[in-house]
């Protein structure tokens, strides 16, 4: 046992482990269900014993071992009383299947495999996302069913007939050929910008970021630019996770609290991060066929390189918000259309934008649009409305920081009155 780094302690390295093991697990015993169960067993036992007894040399391994001796003894049960089906498609001995994972337990990461083969074709695009954000992102069905604005137990459903639909495909867990990749490569970009988003603004609990989730995207990101270096989208993609991230920060107070982007201390930001995401949006628009990713890398480099908030250049982001409009017409897009549009031409407009989502499902019970809409309110000087919208999106919201960041902007405004 080793005595860890903070940046390897326990916590972080079962986050950053659990979908490298459950990947090693998939590709030998084909089951998604039993394997996930398996994992959480090892996770769970780690998270017990190693902060008194210490973190082991080779921390994936003793979790791959673990987790195979859990589905090993299960397929044994099994066996012996045939109270269920197999859980696995070929099965082979249980000795077997412990030998291989001797060869796999070091240096051996098939995250990137489990990636793509969560995105088959077999698979609906939203189940295939999903079912990824599941096992690759380490996400919580109810997380997934906020991200995809789905009550939760439709989404458990969807997951649960996924994980099965991948069962029965027999599809091999290997890297795809460049048709496959070329079949699944937007869902895989998808699921990467949703695990991104999720880790940058925790859509529920008391932290506002988890940097482990966004961290882990990047990481993945990385690895698939690696495989896809002339993708102008899978460039776009990473470049803007590394201009978001670039302020993660100033994001928050001393407290966690929220800091919005116009009061951030710019001086916090990853300057590195920045110039590695402006370089690469840069090479890649000079490339043209620009895709929705890389308008808003566009975007978000607008934002880095502006010295202070007042000096942002609203023009060109509301240009650019207009390209991506034209791409990718959804609600979460319109709304930061109205934003922009809002600082240029005045909140009056941006106001009038927004009564067009109104009517939208997917935004009924949406935080963001009463707090944008409560937001112009407050520039425009309506003071009383902008206080009950406020308040509105609070009650809506299940992040502790951004229900506690606009209750505090409603009773500033409210004590001036």
């Amino acid at each position: 046992m080793t005595t860890p780094t903070p940046e390897h302690r326990p916590e972080h390295l079962l986050r950053d482990l659990a979908p490298q093991v459950l990947g090693a697990l998939i590709r030998r015993f084909r089951d998604f269900a039993a394997c996930e169960d398996a994992v959480q067993e090892a996770l769970i036992a780690a998270a017990r014993q190693w902060p008194g007894e210490g973190v082991p040399v080779n921390p994936r391994g003793w979790l791959i071992h673990v987790a195979a001796r859990r589905i090993t003894d299960q397929l044994r049960s099994e066996a012996a009383r045939r109270r269920r089906e197999a859980i696995v498609v070929s099965l082979v001995p249980a000795e077997v299947q412990l030998a291989l994972a001797e060869g796999d337990e070091v240096g051996h990461d098939d995250t990137l495999v489990l990636l793509f083969m969560c995105c088959h074709p077999a698979l609906s695009s939203a189940s295939a996302i999903a079912l990824t954000l599941r096992a690759v992102g380490g996400l919580t069905t109810a997380e997934i069913a906020s991200a995809f604005m789905v009550p939760e137990a439709t989404m458990g459903q969807r997951i649960s007939r996924a994980k099965q639909s991948i069962k029965t495909s027999g599809v091999p867990f290997r890297m795809p050929t460049p048709e496959e990749r070329a079949q699944r490569l937007a869902a895989v970009l998808h699921v990467l910008y949703l695990i991104f988003n999720e880790g940058y603004t925790t859509s529920s609990g008391p932290a506002l970021q988890r940097r482990d989730l966004a961290s882990e995207a990047i990481r993945l990101m990385r690895a698939v630019h690696s495989l896809l270096p002339d993708d102008g989208e899978v460039a776009g993609l990473l470049a803007l996770m590394l201009l978001t991230d670039a302020r993660r920060a100033a994001r928050s107070g001393p407290a966690g609290e929220l800091i919005p982007l116009d009061e951030q201390d710019r001086g916090l930001w990853d300057r590195a991060a920045i110039a590695e995401g402006v370089a690469l949006i840069s090479a890649t628009l000079a490339r043209g066929q620009v895709g929705p990713y890389q308008v808003q890398a566009a975007i978000s480099a607008v934002h880095d390189e502006a010295p202070r908030a007042e000096d942002t250049d609203w023009p060109q982001i509301l240009a650019l918000y207009e390209v991506l409009l034209r791409m990718a017409d959804n609600p979460m897009v319109r709304l930061n259309h109205a934003i922009a549009s809002a600082m240029v031409h005045g909140p009056a407009v941006g106001l009038a934008l927004l009564q067009a989502l109104d009517g939208d499902p997917r935004l009924a019970e949406n935080h963001r649009l009463d707090a944008v809409r409560a937001h112009l309110l407050e520039r425009a000087g309506e003071r009383e409305a902008a206080v009950a919208g406020y308040r509105r999106a609070a009650g809506r919201t299940a992040s502790v920081p951004e229900r506690d960041y606009l209750l505090m902007r409603a009773a500033r405004l409210d004590a001036r009155g």
